[in-house]
């Protein structure tokens, strides 16, 4: 019987370990003239297990902008209850602290410390020397950050349990040309990968706007003739997973007021999961339990 992997080898696009810029290597690295567009915003969602076999959604954001920087914390589905640090405010200059809240259903307390945290000089994300912990009806429910290990243990060191806590879903706001470069773990052990989205028109010689994706410098995806391919999906193996492309670049050629293209990469757990684009232009998916995570990308592009 053949594996999974091998049922999909005719349509899906096989991802190696090689790194290194292959035949596409003239397109797939970027001349360091050219600049990426810049990440604005962060958007983070969580599920906590708590041990009472209960569980709370909670989203991280982080967003920058030329005025402002902060950090809000979101609990449950519709985001009734938030969080904020704002540079703006008296309260983000205290870069270390903690406030408690009590919300509906349980109590929780938010510990952060950015005192040292460093950014890409792009990024809203710190990329080190910070942490942020949640802790929901006394039990460590979320641990953000590298130096959030030292700051769980004393808490540990207390009594506080540990709950589980999964990356559902990640939202990355992009602006400015239509390049857009991140990084994505697509499971819990897998590896970071590079994830480039590049869209090549006009100013580069070409007579129609060409779409092309590339994981860890390897091209998965070239659309040529963007503008009547605006919409489409390709399925890729990345680190023994299955994982659903799918693109939306629609309001880039029809609705330039808006402007905005949807990336998504999704993972699929079973042969039997499908995920499709409706025709309101959002992405769906047939069978949520199956779906372990999902990257989504909203791309502006300067006019």
């Amino acid at each position: 019987m053949r594996d999974f992997a091998s049922c999909f080898n005719e349509y899906a696009v096989q991802v190696s370990d090689n790194t290194s810029c292959s035949s596409y290597s003239n397109s797939a690295c970027i001349p360091p003239s050219i600049i990426p567009s810049v990440q604005n915003t962060v958007n983070c969602l969580y599920k906590v297990n708590l041990p009472n076999k209960k569980h709370v959604l909670i989203t991280i954001s982080w967003c920058k902008t030329n005025v402002t920087q902060g950090l809000s914390v979101h609990f449950g589905d519709d985001h009734p209850n938030v969080f904020k640090l704002n540079m703006n405010t008296r309260l983000f200059r205290k870069k270390k602290g903690s406030k408690s809240m009590d919300l509906d259903n349980f109590k929780v307390e938010i510990i952060w410390d950015l005192c040292g945290a460093r950014y890409l000089s792009s990024g809203p994300e710190p990329i080190d020397g910070y942490y942020v912990l949640v802790i929901v009806d006394s039990q460590v429910g979320l641990i953000l950050g590298d130096m959030a290990e030292e700051a769980s243990l004393r808490k540990l060191k207390n009594g506080i349990p540990m709950a589980k806590f999964s990356l559902v879903s990640r939202q990355e706001h992009f602006s400015g040309n239509t390049i857009y470069s991140t990084k994505a773990q697509f499971c819990d052990n897998g590896n970071i990968h590079d994830v480039l989205i590049r869209c090549n028109g006009e100013n580069d010689g070409l007579k129609h706007p060409v779409l092309t994706v590339y994981i860890d410098k390897k091209m998965v995806i070239r659309v040529k003739r963007l503008q009547w391919n605006f919409r489409g999906n390709q399925s890729i193996f990345l680190d023994g997973l299955l994982v659903d492309l799918m693109w939306n670049v629609h309001d880039w050629f029809f609705n330039p007021a808006s402007g905005i293209a949807l990336f998504m990469f999704r993972t699929r757990s079973g042969m039997d999961s499908r995920l499709w684009l409706d025709d309101k232009d959002k992405f769906l998916i047939k069978d949520q339990e199956k779906v372990e995570f999902s990257l989504l990308i909203y791309a502006s592009k300067s006019t």
